[in-house]
Parts: C-alpha cells; structure tokens; sequence
C-alpha cells in the first residue's frame, strides 16, 4: 500500500467519523464570509460551501 493510499484511508475515515462537525465548521466559515462581505456574494459563498460539504461527503462516502 503506497504512501497515497494510505492517506487517503485515512482522510475518508476521517471524513466518515467527523463529517458532521466539518459540514457544521463549512456552514460557519460561510456564514462569517457572507457577514463580512455584506452579503453581496451570498450565493457564491453557499454554491461554494456546498461544493465543499459535497467533496467531504464523497471522501466518506468512498470508504463504504
């Protein structure tokens, strides 16, 4: 098992394991954006969040 593997083994347990708390961290972070840039990205801030919780989903989601 190379190196890659083993990473992303262990990246994709991650994921299952704490998915929950990296989409809630995700949520945050785009909300702290939003707020500072005054709202006027809102829906590229949250396609991008959504982007993001989609790849952390996928990363566990390998695993199974």
């Amino acid at each position: 098992m190379s190196i890659f593997d083993k990473f992303k083994k262990k990246t994709g347990d991650l994921a299952q394991e704490h998915g929950d708390k990296a989409e809630d961290a995700i949520d945050r972070g785009a909300e702290f954006i939003d707020d500072k840039t005054g709202g006027t990205h809102t829906d590229q801030i949250e396609a991008g969040a959504e982007k993001a919780k989609d790849f952390i989903e996928d990363l566990g989601d390998d695993e199974q």
